[in-house]
């Protein structure tokens, strides 16, 4: 008996473990990689297994919470009444299970429902103040959210003001904002011309744009909103849903057409079917309904548990599938090297959009599915845009499928293709490689690497395009006749660039590192390499064993900075910038001061008399070390203008924090 409650309390352990990396993976990373439907299944088996064994719950378990960590870069914002979830099926017995609860906790009275359209986007609390728009939160955690006040004032269907003479003093206005398909699909256009990687649906596309620091690009990506209910609501009372969703519609919300009152649970089941039928006729994703007892006061009386309200219930629609063939497997190269093999597809018409391509992601998905080329497959899209390979139908094979081959090349230049050590991923680790030739010179030439001045994106696609760069270290060997054959560039122009381009030929060595981009390869980790090494040619004699050995370079890091110099076409791109008289070692010993050496600083807010990354050059060249977030090993926090959530970190951990002007005194 005590070893099978031993195995018991193990499978909730995992299943927590589980769950709670799902929650940082959808909350916190906006990248779900498995169904809603997949999650609901895990998450009712914990539920289940926590009831029938309550000695095992613990106080930090998944079912204790509504879930989502807080990401950095906003404040906290407390909801003055919870956002909770609300209990979901995808059954229709349990819909009547439901209808029984609240019959049984509501005895002898009339009970009417009010059916919505569960919008397929992000939870959001706007709070009004006396008719005027306050602040607006992410749902966080349920008690409390990140404040996306100037994201959200670019959504145009949110009032700023209310004029309505009678409007709630005090109200919390409940909504999702979403994406329409089309602005997600124009979306998704350009950054597959930037080559940037894709929103997988979107729901993550609106959730990641409340995410974004500039408003200004939050307001590019033209998000909406419907509104939905209150949460603290004071000097208005409404006695139904249905009264408050059309008195929000009269103020000036946008609240959704289709809503319908119900007068039992078999009319609220039979028009969830309706819209299951209906639902790819819509411009917005929706994942199912959301059926609610109309009566505010039947709401009140049957309360809430610690996770959901016991008077409302979402019905999710069950995943769309349609069997196609697979004509062929092609594997394509990202920006960054990485291999993916996607699944040339037989047409097939699903839910609103032909599909003729599925990623396939990577080769150990291949392997899990056990899908060949001429296999007939399952797709489904289950709401998402971005349709995906569900399941092979096996007793569909003639014998004639093809099994696919794990290429040892890379497809676009023939380089030997690498596994960096806990990585599912193939890459290719040749920077001169084609696919990520654009990519590659755009961050070598950056800012924060090699710094040229006027050798942005535009200009490195015009001088690929022209064929007079096939990497990086070509950038110096541009002659100032090569530009001017070029459009935009006149002769001042051109004599810019060269000169910015003769200029990056000094920096410091640990920027060079940087701008070679190896994989796992940071700033940070760049400026280590530099301090302990020196030069270039110091790097490429040590050992995969020795640079483990080196404090704050793990395995895999070594690993991959191991294979960088030892792949025969990046040793040959070194060789051309040591030949064109690039700086390939430290030019002076790095200075120590004993008020810096060995102290982590981190930056925040807008600096006057340094930049921000001149400040961190300082801080290096001194000895110290530079962090992009705070923690108990953080020293010293520099405040600028208008900190950041780095700032109320510092104060919660009591790390010392300074202002500009003792930051300049120390470091003189």
């Amino acid at each position: 008996m005590e070893k099978e409650k031993n195995k018991i309390k193990q499978e909730i352990e995992r299943l927590r473990e589980e769950i709670n990396q799902h929650n940082k993976l959808y909350y916190v990373d906006n990248a779900p990689v498995i169904s809603d439907e997949q999650y609901d299944k895990l998450f009712k088996k914990l539920e289940k297994l926590e009831k029938e064994y309550p000695e095992f719950i613990a106080s930090d378990s998944p079912t204790m919470r509504v879930g989502g960590e807080k990401p950095e870069g906003f404040a906290t914002t407390k909801h003055i009444v919870p956002m909770l979830s609300m209990d979901n099926t995808y059954s229709e017995e349990e819909l009547y299970e439901f209808d029984k609860r609240v019959k049984k906790n509501l005895p002898k009275e009339a009970i009417e429902y009010v059916v919505e359209l569960k919008i397929d986007g992000a939870s959001i609390s706007l709070l009004f103040e006396n008719g005027k728009f306050v602040k607006g939160a992410t749902r966080g955690d349920g008690n409390q959210g990140d404040d996306v006040s100037a994201n959200l004032k670019t959504i145009k269907s949110i009032p700023h003001f209310i004029k309505e003479k009678d409007f709630p003093s005090l109200v919390e206005i409940r909504g999702e904002v979403y994406m329409t398909r089309n602005v997600f699909e124009k979306l998704n256009e350009e950054k597959e011309k930037n080559d940037e990687q894709l929103f997988a649906n979107p729901r993550n596309a609106a959730a990641g744009s409340l995410k974004l620091l500039d408003s200004k690009i939050v307001a590019s990506r033209h998000l909406d909103i419907w509104v939905y209910s209150v949460g603290a609501c004071q000097g208005k009372v409404f006695k139904t849903q249905y009264e408050l969703l059309e008195y929000l519609k009269e103020a000036g919300f946008k609240v959704n057409p289709n809503i319908k009152k119900c007068d039992s649970i078999e009319a609220a089941m039979d028009y969830c079917r309706i819209w299951q039928e209906k639902r790819g006729e819509l411009q917005y994703d929706i994942d199912g309904m959301v059926i609610k007892v109309n009566g505010l006061e039947q709401q009140r009386k049957l309360g809430m548990t610690s996770k959901s309200p016991r008077w409302m219930i979402s019905y999710k629609f069950p995943a769309v599938k349609k069997a196609t063939k697979v004509k062929d497997i092609i594997v394509q190269v990202g920006r960054t090297g990485v291999l993916t093999p996607v699944a040339v597809l037989e047409p097939v018409f699903l839910s609103g959009s032909t599909v003729s391509r599925s990623t396939l992601h990577n080769f150990d998905e291949i392997e899990r599915l056990d899908v060949k080329i001429g296999d007939t497959v399952l797709i489904e899209k289950s709401g998402e845009i971005i349709p995906k390979i569900c399941e092979v139908l096996k007793n569909k094979r003639s014998g004639n499928e093809k099994k696919i081959t794990v290429p040892g090349r890379c497809p676009s230049c023939g380089s030997d293709v690498v596994q960096l050590s806990g990585e599912v991923a193939l890459r290719c680790a040749n920077v001169s490689c084609p696919a990520q030739l654009k990519e590659t010179i755009i961050h070598f030439a950056s800012r924060q690497a090699m710094d040229i001045e006027g050798l942005g994106e535009k200009i490195v696609n015009q001088l690929v395009e022209a064929k007079l760069l096939s990497d990086y270290s070509d950038i110096y060997y541009i002659k100032k006749e090569n530009l001017l054959q070029l459009e935009r560039f006149a002769e001042k122009s051109s004599e810019n660039l060269i000169n910015a381009i003769k200029k990056s030929k000094d920096n410091e060595l640990y920027r060079l590192i940087f701008a070679l981009g190896i994989k796992q390869v940071g700033i940070h980790t760049a400026w280590i390499l530099a301090s302990r090494f020196g030069s270039i040619e110091s790097i490429k004699k040590q050992t995969k064993e020795e640079l483990e050995t080196i404090f704050e370079i793990g395995p895999v890091v070594a690993e991959s900075i191991f294979r960088f110099f030892n792949t025969p076409q990046n040793v040959r791109v070194l060789e051309k910038l040591a030949k064109v008289g690039v700086k390939m070692q430290e030019a002076t010993k790095t200075k120590v001061s004993s008020k810096i050496s060995g102290k982590t600083f981190v930056f925040t807010g807008a600096l006057k008399i340094y930049t921000r990354d001149g400040a961190q050059d300082i801080v290096r060249k001194l000895g110290g070390n530079v962090s992009s977030s705070v923690s108990q090993n953080t020293d010293f926090v520099v405040c600028g203008e208008d900190p950041g959530s780095k700032y109320d970190k510092a104060k919660k951990l009591k790390v010392k924090i300074i202002d500009e002007a003792e930051f300049d005194r120390m470091v003189r």
